[in-house]
């Protein structure tokens, strides 16, 4: 199940063509593209695990956690994943939204690969899980270009949480962003 986004990111004559991002099931053979990013400090910073130490634990995260997630995808550039989206359901109550999450290597930050992940994944969301609503996203106060990401690909800001939770020993203030199914336009 690979797509592909097929937007443009109008840099003409850039060294790769980023024009082409596609999103599928991130897979054990992918493991040494994962450890790329898994094992990056400046890519961690901001999410919820440390550097992965080891090629076994990088596989236990994906054999434990990636693989019976139905929303968990790589995003590709020339079917080779430099980084990862997924889609976390609620239930119950919840069940109308969504948590987004992402990351990507840092050498392919700022080139608008990321934009286009959610974009794509906004749209496979919204037609094939009719029932959701919402799809919402928690970003650090300090992680501005996660949030231009976001606010690039249609979510509105909502406002900051503060003192939401506890990462990496520390509270941390988080901004709220969300894309609603009827303000979502393909």
């Amino acid at each position: 199940m690979e797509r592909s986004s097929g937007l443009s990111n109008g840099r003409e004559g850039s060294e790769a063509d980023f024009s082409m991002i596609t999103l599928r099931p991130l897979e054990l053979s992918d493991i040494d593209d994962f450890m790329v990013w898994a094992t990056d400090e400046k890519v961690a910073r901001f999410c919820t695990w440390e550097p992965y130490a080891s090629k076994e634990e990088g596989l236990n995260f994906i054999k434990n956690v990636v693989l019976p997630h139905p929303w968990f995808m790589a995003i590709c550039l020339e079917n080779r994943p430099i980084g990862a989206i997924s889609v976390t359901s609620n239930s119950g109550n919840d069940r109308c939204r969504g948590e987004l999450g992402y990351v990507l290597g840092s050498r392919y930050w700022g080139k608008g690969i990321v934009t286009q992940a959610v974009k794509l994944m906004a749209d496979i969301i919204f037609k094939e899980r009719t029932h959701l609503e919402r799809l919402e996203a928690l970003v650090d106060v300090e992680n501005v270009g996660s949030q231009r990401v976001l606010e690039k690909a249609g979510f509105q800001r909502e406002g900051v949480v503060r003192k939401y939770f506890i990462l990496k020993g520390r509270s941390r203030d988080m901004v709220m962003f969300s894309l609603l199914s009827t303000d979502w336009q393909t």
